[in-house]
């Protein structure tokens, strides 16, 4: 189901300006800082809250330390983000995630408990989420523009983005949904994290953006790479470690039902906290 969602999302966007977009060092510079620098300080703190449970304590870790890489593309350009230079920067947040996570943990955690992660569905996940949806919305756009069947099917995916999205989220939440009801006095110490980590990082994203310089849709879209997780992708990693981090993937779960609510609002307050620039003309009207 994301795979689907990630198909029509990157349908939506013209692969023809990804190279502009490529080319915006200081916008991909400032989203690896937020994500990669920034991130971490904020995560080690507010991860104390739970650290007294070590299963909850690695859970915390697993989804707060990896940027979001798919429907946060969808978010930001509901609020007026640039979703090509998200896009473009998604290759970039999902290596670094994966070469920087494993450090992160051993600072956080310790190496033993590193050497027992299997990194494997981390890397299965970027290819079938990723890649080949990436792949498939470059030859739909190209068939779209040669031929009537192809942009057929174009049209029907990105009228189907909204329902698959609903679907995608109603599918993770549904498997795990069960697990959440029976152990929510344990995973509800960790919302408390999860708040706090969304509502600090909407000031520290508007903050370095604002910064580094970047115009008004690449502040809303740095905005939400900071405070949006990689909860879905990583869900399969968590799921393979071993018996005694069981409650981990609950606790990625309900960083995505925290994370649903927050990303509402944030479509809806993110474009009042980084408004469009006002001409002078306009404004002095």
């Amino acid at each position: 189901m994301l795979a689907l969602l990630l198909y029509a999302t990157f349908l939506s966007i013209a692969f023809g300006r990804l190279g502009r977009a490529f080319k915006d060092w200081r916008f991909l510079t400032t989203v690896l800082v937020v994500n990669f620098v920034l991130v971490p300080l904020v995560v080690w703190p507010l991860s104390r809250i739970v650290a007294g449970d070590q299963a909850l304590f690695v859970g915390v870790l697993f989804v707060l330390l990896t940027p979001c890489i798919d429907y946060v593309i969808v978010f930001s350009g509901l609020a007026g983000g640039d979703e090509e230079r998200l896009l473009a920067a998604a290759p970039l947040l999902m290596i670094a995630q994966m070469l920087l996570l494993p450090l992160y943990l051993w600072i956080f955690i310790d190496a033993e408990f590193v050497g027992s992660v299997e990194f494997g569905p981390f890397v299965e996940a970027f290819v079938l989420i990723i890649a080949l949806p990436l792949v498939a919305a470059a030859l739909t756009q190209l068939a779209a523009a040669r031929w009537r069947i192809g942009r057929r099917v174009e049209e029907i995916v990105m009228g189907a983005m909204v329902p698959l999205m609903v679907a995608t989220l109603a599918v993770v939440v549904a498997s795990q949904v069960a697990g959440v009801s029976a152990r929510s006095g344990s995973l509800l110490l960790a919302v408390p994290v999860f708040v706090l980590f969304a509502a600090v990082m909407v000031p520290v994203g508007m903050l370095v953006s604002r910064a580094a310089g970047l115009d008004v849709p690449g502040r809303r879209a740095v905005v939400f790479s900071g405070a949006t997780r990689n909860s879905l992708v990583v869900l399969p990693l968590v799921l393979a470690l071993p018996a005694a981090f069981d409650l981990a993937p609950l606790v990625v779960v309900t960083q995505t039902l925290v994370e649903l609510v927050a990303m509402v609002v944030f479509v809806r307050f993110v474009p009042l906290l980084v408004p469009e620039l006002v001409p002078a003309a306009d404004a002095s009207a």
